[in-house]
Order: structure tokens, then C-alpha cells, then sequence
């Protein structure tokens, strides 16, 4: 039987204090502008799944809140959904992801967005120009402000590794910061992950963090008749 064990830190609310910066300085620093405004703005983030695009759109919808309306879509979404809040800020996450309808709606908002205050911030997996979208509707995306979102170096990840950590109470020395790094998936909410199963298996073996153990959790489960 395997004893259940109280986590007594559980994952903190994604926020720009939390966010690994990396090569990322500038663009925290205009979400922190967006966010903190109550006119007109129009941001465009893009970079690959893992890169931190959905913490920062969490982040900036949970710092406006106390200034703004805020209406946070994760695409795919009803055309019915995209409403522009006077004043306020729409966030769409994956907006690649919007159907014929959805686009149609989305790009209603962009012709009365400046008129009514509202701030935009979407989210995409690529540069504006290659995404799939209706022409229209991608020709206004091209004219938001766009920010690459930077993945992070090695470097870079075994800092926020060993923070994380730290921030669990657990020891995690070189060997093990550097033999996640080179096994299994490389983007940082996966490590997370990782070192999250990691740290659950000491509390409940009783055991410190070491390489066998990294190891046994990183092994994918066996299929029955394996």
C-alpha cells in the first residue's frame, strides 16, 4: 500500500515573478505595461509548446484583473465566446486554433478594439505570417506588436531546476541536474514535472534523491504482457 503524503508546497499560480526570464527580458517587461494599462494595446506572442507562452498569457490575465476586464480564451472556442470587454483585455491562447466563425468574430474585435479600449493578447506557435488563418484576419495579426518567446539555454534551465528544487526542499546535486537534462523531453515544463514526481517519491520512500531513483522515474511503465 502506498501511503498518501500531504504536499505542503504545492505549484505556485503561473505570475511574472515565477517566470523564467531568460532572453525573455523585454517582453516581461511590456506584458507588466499591458497589464498594469487600461487602453488600447495589441501583443502577439509565439515560440514552441513548452516555451512559456501560457504562463505569461496566466500572468498577465492575473495581474490586469484588479485593473481591467479580463477574458482569457484557450482556443478552440465558440464564436459566440469572443466578446470584446469594453476597456478590458482579451487573451486567446493557441489562436491558430480558432474555426471560420471564431476568425470572423476575432476580427470584428481587431476593427473596434481601438475605438472601445480594448487590449489584445494572442498567442500562436509560429510568426504571424505562417499562421493558417483566414488573410484578413492574419494581415491584423501582422500589425500587433510580436515578441518571439525565447526558450531557455541549459544553462539557463538547470538554474531554474535547482531553484525549484530549493524551493521544495529538495537536494538535487550536478549529476542528477545534468542527467535530466539529457534524458527524456528538454522543455522546461516537462522537467518540472519530472523533478515534481521526483521530489512525491522521496517524501513517500523516505529516500534522498538519487540517480537510481531520477532513473526509475524517468523508465516509461512497462505495457501489460511486457
Amino acid at each position: 500500500m502506498t501511503q498518501l503524503l500531504l504536499d505542503l508546497k504545492p505549484a505556485q499560480p503561473p505570475s511574472f515573478d515565477n517566470f523564467v526570464v531568460g532572453e525573455n527580458r523585454e517582453l516581461l517587461a511590456r506584458l507588466s505595461a499591458l497589464a498594469s494599462r487600461g487602453d488600447f494595446d495589441a501583443l502577439y506572442l509565439w515560440g514552441p509548446s513548452g516555451s512559456g507562452k501560457t504562463h505569461l498569457l496566466t500572468a498577465t490575465a492575473h495581474a490586469s484583473l484588479c485593473r481591467r476586464p479580463v477574458l482569457f480564451l484557450s482556443a478552440p472556442c465558440e464564436a459566440s465566446h469572443l466578446v470584446a470587454p469594453s476597456g478590458g483585455l482579451l487573451i486567446i491562447d493557441d489562436v491558430n486554433r480558432l474555426d471560420e466563425s471564431a476568425q470572423i468574430a476575432l476580427f470584428r474585435i481587431f476593427n473596434t478594439a481601438r475605438l472601445i479600449g480594448v487590449g489584445m493578447l494572442l498567442s500562436g506557435p509560429c510568426a504571424p505570417g505562417r499562421l493558417r488563418l483566414r488573410p484578413d484576419l492574419k494581415s491584423r495579426i501582422e500589425q500587433m506588436l510580436v515578441y518571439e518567446v525565447r526558450t531557455l539555454n541549459d544553462e539557463e534551465k538547470a538554474a531554474a531546476l535547482r531553484r525549484h528544487a530549493l524551493e521544495r526542499g529538495l537536494r538535487l546535486d550536478d549529476g542528477l541536474v545534468n542527467y535530466l537534462l539529457s534524458h527524456g523531453r528538454r522543455d522546461l515544463p516537462s522537467l518540472m514535472a519530472v523533478l515534481d514526481q521526483l521530489d512525491r517519491a522521496t517524501l513517500e520512500r523516505k529516500r534522498q534523491a538519487t540517480l537510481p531513483l531520477l532513473k526509475e522515474i524517468l523508465q516509461p511503465p512497462l505495457l501489460p504482457g511486457q
